[in-house]
């Protein structure tokens, strides 16, 4: 079965960076786009970054353009996200998601299967 595990989250301060990492399995990763999302306390999932199958196309909400930086390498099956000058509205957990296709979308709803999440605490 497909499973997708992020791994990379922890605490650090505000300016800091780290990199999220998901490791997928059960699927033909080539085939599918891979997006990024996140969820704060008694907040909505929102969207984050996605990328396009072959990694040609990205696209990034408005909030984390210019710090966040998402990519992909097919031959380990992993998607990546650079996060950098790292903010305290950026504390949340954060998911990986797949979409089998073409497109990218930040829709959650669409997306095919979800990684359990890990979380990402920014302190000030």
């Amino acid at each position: 079965q497909v499973q997708l595990v992020e791994s990379g989250g922890g605490l650090v301060q505000a300016g800091g960076s780290l990199r999220l990492s998901c490791a997928a399995s059960g699927l033909t990763f080539s085939t599918y786009a891979l997006g990024w999302f996140r969820q704060a306390p008694g907040k909505e999932r929102e969207f984050v970054a996605a990328i396009s199958w072959n990694g040609e196309r990205t696209y990034y909400t408005d909030s984390v353009k210019g710090r966040f930086a998402i990519s992909r390498d097919n031959a380990k099956n992993t998607v990546y996200l650079q996060m950098n000058s790292l903010k305290p509205e950026d504390t949340a957990v954060y998911y990986c998601a797949v979409l089998r296709g073409w497109r990218i979308v930040t829709t959650p709803d669409e997306y095919d299967y979800w990684g359990p999440g890990t979380q990402v605490t920014v302190s000030s």
